[in-house]
């Protein structure tokens, strides 16, 4: 499967490494053999407890830190975890921030700066980072391109309208990319969670957002790294943004 014929296991680089959902699917994707590129902004020590428990599975793993509100931080992690790992064929593009405003109730909440950081930081970053991954997944024929949107992209959410506009701007991206790349042998795809449990990002209580989710509970992390290696694994899953969201949103 991944790696397209070769006998070296692919290496997945997962920025956003250390929160609910990056940690998981670090671990999860090192379950399967892979090679770990773990990102990082500020949170070190849990980066390197991850880097940690990916090697006692058995797997190459590395820690890179970087800024990702910044487009030459981006670079540079880039060109770091090429340098010391090789070329991401996988790549979870899966960082993301909310200015620290959420339950935005009225526009004028959220400044023209908190509004173009949000969408550099949630969507240009990453436009940013797939661009420089590309090239090597065209080159080796095979690579998986995955974004962490949110279903606020899809019904505009409980947290703003920087995240959300942050978000849907994902969406577009991700289908320009899979109509471009899919012969190529890189499938582009985005997962959609809402309201997991163990994130930084939660707008509430977690009894009072469970109350407005279908299934009445939060997501937890591990649900939504599976669904990143159900579309690593699988081919065939192309240009979709697959909401898991406990039943939130009616695709």
């Amino acid at each position: 499967m991944a790696g397209a014929g070769t006998s070296k296991p692919p290496l997945a680089l997962v920025t956003g490494a250390t929160g609910g959902i990056g940690y998981a699917t670090s671990l999860a994707l090192g379950r399967l053999g892979y090679c770990v590129a773990v990102h990082y902004n500020s949170a070190v020590e849990t980066a390197t407890t991850l880097v940690n428990e990916l090697q006692l599975l058995g797997v190459k793993a590395a820690a890179f830190q970087a800024n990702l509100s910044s487009y030459d931080e981006t670079r540079r992690l880039h060109g770091e975890v090429v340098k010391n790992l090789g070329h991401p064929s996988i790549l979870f593009n899966n960082a993301g921030v909310t200015q620290g405003k959420s339950g935005v109730k009225d526009i004028s909440e959220i400044t023209i700066d908190d509004f173009e950081a949000t969408w550099r930081t949630n969507c240009g970053t990453g436009f940013l980072l797939t661009q420089l991954c590309i090239p090597a997944m065209v080159s080796s024929s095979w690579g998986r391109v995955i974004f962490c949107s949110s279903v606020a992209g899809f019904t505009g959410g409980v947290v703003g309208p920087h995240y959300a506009s942050s978000k849907s701007a994902i969406h577009g991206l991700v289908h320009w990319l899979a109509n471009a790349y899919g012969k190529s042998g890189i499938t582009v795809n985005g997962v959609a969670p809402a309201l997991i449990e163990e994130t930084k990002m939660l707008p509430g209580s977690n009894s009072e957002l469970s109350a407005k989710i279908p299934i009445g509970r939060l997501g937890k992390p591990e649900e939504i790294a599976e669904t990143v290696v159900w579309i690593v694994k699988t081919g065939y899953v192309h240009n979709k943004v697959v909401a898991v969201d406990g039943g939130m949103f009616i695709q």
